[in-house]
């Protein structure tokens, strides 16, 4: 029997490259893919994701194949993801792609379900998220979590020079981390949120709003405060292997924005 017409085809990329040029990342970016996650109770949780595959392609070789990286996403389809299933997709995308090191990126928005402080009423906050897994084949991929928790922070300095109240801002703390044990991306975010001025809710009551004012006001920090408090969280979890720690605060009486970085474990 013949073979298909499409599989006579000619494979230029598979075809050799005379330019001796390695390249250290091939692939696809901007591809957005359907992705279910398995949270800490066990639930599972659908949003969609932006994926960037890449690969390292050798010297000799012209081209990747770049439909495979979509048909890895494709044969993943069906999926519960965790760190484990992660590290699996990664295994499969470099055999599939037949290279030595890999890249794949999901960034996509998590929805935490939040209770309001005194009602108790549910909703939903949103956080945007990362997870990347590079790594060689043959070897134990590294997998960073990256996330941005919206948060509130108070200024004590404000608070102690002013005869009424204090300015607070909006602030966004950003947690990259590399687990060397499974931690989900709602423990990540709670150390954020507990070391906040105060932490955000979707939906607030009358009761709920007195109450997060006056928790805030109770519990100012500086920029500075918010990545050390952190640190000191981050430093203390020997779950991690590396951690980042970023604030940027959007300042409510200034047209600018302040921002502290503490990091370790060259992430």
């Amino acid at each position: 029997m013949n073979a298909p017409d499409f599989l006579r085809l000619p494979d230029v990329q598979a075809s050799a490259d005379e330019r001796a040029l390695a390249i250290q990342r091939v692939g696809v970016r901007g591809l957005r893919h359907p992705l279910a996650l398995r949270g800490a109770d066990g639930t599972v949780a659908h949003t969609v994701a932006t994926v960037e595959s890449t690969v390292a392609l050798p010297a000799a070789v012209k081209g990747a194949h770049m439909s495979r990286f979509v048909a890895v996403l494709e044969e993943s389809r069906g999926t519960v993801f965790d760190s484990a299933a992660f590290a699996a997709l990664h295994a499969h995308m470099l055999a599939r792609l037949e290279s030595e090191r890999g890249r794949i990126q999901f960034r996509f928005p998590c929805f935490l379900e939040k209770r309001a402080p005194v009602s108790g009423i549910a909703s939903l906050l949103d956080i945007d998220a990362t997870v990347e897994v590079d790594g060689a084949l043959g070897e134990p991929p590294r997998q960073t979590l990256s996330l941005v928790v919206p948060v509130t922070s108070l200024c004590p300095c404000s608070k102690e020079i002013s005869a009424y109240g204090a300015h607070n801002q909006r602030s966004h703390i950003t947690l990259t981390v590399a687990p060397r044990a499974p931690l989900t991306l709602e423990e990540l975010a709670r150390v954020a949120e507990e070391e906040a001025s105060s932490e955000l809710y979707g939906l607030l009551k009358r009761a709920d709003e007195k109450w997060v004012t006056e928790r805030a006001y109770e519990n100012p920090k500086f920029v500075e405060d918010l990545v050390r408090d952190i640190a000191l969280r981050l430093r203390a979890d020997s779950r991690l292997s590396a951690w980042r720690v970023e604030s940027e605060n959007f300042e409510s009486i200034h047209n600018h924005s302040a921002y502290a970085l503490i990091e370790s474990g060259g992430i």
